[in-house]
């Protein structure tokens, strides 16, 4: 199994920022990516940027030049620095590693973060 926890969401006022922090634990081998999605209400989860295990990186056209994801592969942490943040970007930020496997990839995903923008 695999386990993801995820820290550094909170409150900021518009044009603040905020780095999010995810930790992997448990199987985390034959990593496809890891990355970061965002839901609100009655919306679809959404793709804000992810990072394949060859270190490639892709990002929601709302997020490119504000956000950027990075990882510490010793610590088997992948963060996301956001700066610049609007009221838009507030959501429940999830983390999520896609991993390979016999039936071709599985998603775990983490527990959420709340991140609210205010004006």
């Amino acid at each position: 199994q695999v386990q993801l926890v995820e820290s550094g969401g909170g409150l900021v006022q518009a044009g603040g920022s905020l780095r999010l922090s995810c930790a992997a634990s448990g199987s985390i081998f034959r990593i496809n990516a890891m990355g970061w999605y965002r839901q609100v209400p009655r919306k679809q989860r959404e793709l804000v940027a992810t990072m394949t295990s060859g270190s490639s990186t892709n990002y929601a056209d709302s997020v490119k030049g504000r956000f950027t994801i990075s990882r510490d592969n010793a610590k088997n942490t992948v963060y996301l620095q956001m700066n610049s943040l609007k009221p838009t970007d507030t959501a429940v930020y999830y983390c999520n590693l896609r991993r390979s496997d016999f039936i071709g990839y599985t998603d775990y995903w983490g527990q959420g973060t709340q991140v609210t923008v205010s004006s």
